[in-house]
């Protein structure tokens, strides 16, 4: 099977050689066979919502999205189950057993493998990335010979494959470590960005899961704070969520950034109305429906994370970018907080992060203004987030992650003739 590849963005594209989705281990194993036989690279790909070239390949494009079962619960809460299952139906199947995953993003469509491998995260002070949560992967090298990884058996190999962006083999299977079923009290409501940048560490040291997003060229931001509660549910009604969900936060929204594409210059204006318009809500529901939620609205966007000491001089240092005139950004940022693990290439490794997102809305203009937060960023130590777009190579990489030769290693040993290789990774890897 071969055909275009286009992710969920819509702007990253390729024709592999070959594309395949295996059914099994045994359907896996053959076609790493056969691609290594006809000399090609292997890349594994998700739900296609990566944001960087991480996938992209002329080779095998192999997707893990029928190996998606769950395997089983243990005794301890954790559960075995095919890379390939996307984080919202492990979390809908999790909920019929009474567990769920400690944290998720805002987004849930990405394929457990994709988002792991990427360091993809949520907020909480207390909280890692989602990677944090593995007890143990399988792989398949390219010589289709299968390799269980755990703290136990393979330190090393266990903080490298975590966040691995798919370069030290084809992670099929996960045991992943899950806590009994809660509910979220979620409130969202606006705050001046002046009082929530001076407070922002009082409110994220208060609440489990903190974070906030704020417009170019407004002086609003609209605060999210969410809550661990025995309270009952109390979820909004049907009107309200559509019209929060649908209208306000998808249709609306959509309008109004395509308004700004049409008339640039009525950007600033419009960033304010959004802003305003925002609004507060109140409810509480089963985690998974509160951490994530539906994206009609398609953009671009790069995120980097900065040690948590930092956030303040880089807020404030994206946000003056963002309201260049010269650049009319018609989106809002996001900053959102993680605990420090030591996955060896996740973007928290060894330090509390804060972490800051910034979007570009569909078909326009992202460099400029990219890369202008990447250079404010990087002179505070910033670490790009592996699925989303940035311009770094090993060299500079190298300088921001302790432990990345420790990485090459675990690679040169796991992946010795680079089969799970593209430009990209040869980009911010090396050779």
């Amino acid at each position: 099977m071969t055909a275009t590849f286009v992710n969920w963005a819509g702007d990253q594209t390729c024709v592999p050689r070959i594309r395949h989705a295996p059914r099994s281990i045994d359907e896996l194993s053959e076609v790493i066979n056969e691609s290594v036989d006809m000399g090609l690279t292997v890349r594994m790909v998700g739900s296609g919502h990566s944001f960087s070239e991480a996938v992209l390949t002329d080779g095998a494009l192999i997707s893990l999205g029928r190996m998606n079962d769950i395997k089983g619960i243990d005794a301890h809460g954790h559960v075995t189950v095919g890379a390939g299952i996307t984080l919202h139906d492990l979390s809908l199947a999790l909920d019929l057993h009474g567990r769920a995953l400690e944290n998720l993003g805002d987004i849930d469509a990405q394929s457990l493998a994709g988002a792991t491998a990427t360091g993809t995260h949520g907020t909480g002070v207390r909280f890692r990335n989602l990677s944090a949560g593995i007890v143990s992967l399988k792989l398949m090298t390219a010589t289709g010979e299968v390799v269980e990884i755990s703290e136990a058996s393979d330190l090393d190999a266990w903080r490298a494959a975590r966040v691995g962006l798919g370069a030290v083999g084809a992670v099929f299977e996960m045991t992943m470590r899950t806590v009994p079923a809660f509910r979220l009290i979620a409130r969202d409501g606006p705050m001046p960005l002046r009082d929530v940048i001076a407070s922002m560490d009082d409110l994220a040291d208060a609440n489990a899961h903190f974070e906030f997003y704020m417009f170019p060229n407004s002086n609003i931001a609209q605060t999210r704070v969410n809550n661990p509660t025995d309270a009952p549910p109390q979820p909004r009604s049907k009107t309200t969520a559509w019209l929060n969900d649908v209208f306000f936060e998808n249709s609306m929204f959509g309008v109004t950034r395509r308004l700004g594409r049409a008339v640039p210059s009525a950007i600033p204006a419009i960033n304010r109305f959004s802003a305003r318009v925002w609004g507060k809500s109140k409810r509480v529901e089963r985690s998974y429906e509160v951490f994530s939620a539906v994206r009609r609205v398609r953009f671009t966007e790069m995120e980097y994370a900065v040690p948590r000491e930092c956030a303040t001089e880089a807020i404030t240092a994206v946000k003056a970018i963002a309201d260049r005139a010269d650049l009319r950004i018609n989106f809002p940022i996001e900053v959102r907080f993680v605990a420090a693990d030591d996955a060896l290439l996740s973007p928290a490794h060894g330090r509390d992060t804060c972490y800051i997102a910034v979007h570009a809305f569909q078909k326009m203009p992202w460099e400029i203004y990219f890369r202008a937060v990447e250079e404010a960023l990087g002179e505070l130590g910033g670490r790009p987030h592996w699925g989303k777009r940035h311009h770094l190579d090993a060299s500079t990489l190298r300088t921001r992650y302790p432990r990345f030769d420790d990485f090459l290693a675990v690679r040169d040993r796991l992946d010795p003739s680079r089969v799970f290789a593209n430009p990209y990774i040869s980009r911010v890897l090396g050779a």
